[in-house]
């Protein structure tokens, strides 16, 4: 039987949100702890599963104290889980994340949040010469009705040293290069979320293996491993 996300994961989220402040966490840490502790176990099985399809080293769950040091919101506490699962470096490359959190708020995501600036100006630099592969795998039907297009930060006109004109202008210019998927709270909570999660991520490989092409090779192709 798959694991799941239960109900009580969301709703101690919903009611922490309302009461984020240290005394009202310490008097229900023994609830918390619980709940971390089944999901970390469906994070475990959603990094086995990648596994089978994928070559993932490293699952990363992020701890619930926010860092407060440099935000206007004092609030300690996150209301979410999230976790990363990093794919074995250098040859495979993107990585992938799971965001759970109530009131229809949980995504998965995958791609590169943020590119090294030799990366960034690889890719760049490959789209400047040839966009097809990237406008291929970006319309394929099958990709495009799980993950949509890409989102993220981009520059406003067209970074130094590329032209405005340049008809993959709109590929360059992005400053990340992502896709996420939401979910609603009825989906994390069925019996078939985590094969959904699996699946979509599987789903990406044509993206990540060009890109993982591109980022291990010079522009005339010849490796860099």
């Amino acid at each position: 039987m798959n694991p799941k996300i239960s109900k009580e994961t969301l709703d101690f989220f919903k009611v922490l949100e309302k009461n984020n402040d240290r005394d009202w966490f310490n008097e229900h840490k023994s609830e918390f702890k619980k709940i971390e502790k089944d999901v970390k176990t469906f994070y475990n099985a959603v990094l086995k599963s990648l596994n089978e399809h994928d070559e993932v080293d490293r699952l990363k769950m992020f701890r619930i104290y926010r860092d407060v040091r440099f935000s206007k919101d004092k609030s300690p506490y996150k209301t979410h889980f999230g976790g990363s699962f990093h794919r074995t470096k250098p040859k495979l490359r993107g990585g992938y994340y799971l965001h759970i959190q109530p009131n229809n708020e949980s995504f998965i995501a995958t791609g590169f949040w943020e590119p090294a600036p030799a990366d960034l100006l690889r890719i760049r630099k490959e789209f400047e010469m040839d966009d097809t592969e990237m406008r291929a795998i970006l319309n394929n039907r099958s990709f495009s009705n799980i993950w949509g297009t890409f989102v993220g930060d981009e520059v406003k006109s067209a970074p130094k040293g590329f032209s405005k004109d340049h008809k993959a202008i709109d590929l360059i210019k992005k400053k990340q290069y992502i896709f996420i998927k939401k979910y609603t709270d009825s989906q994390v909570l069925s019996d078939g979320f985590i094969d959904d999660v699996n699946q979509s991520f599987k789903a990406i490989r044509p993206y990540f293996n060009y890109m993982s092409d591109v980022l291990t090779t010079d522009l005339n192709g010849v490796s860099l491993i």
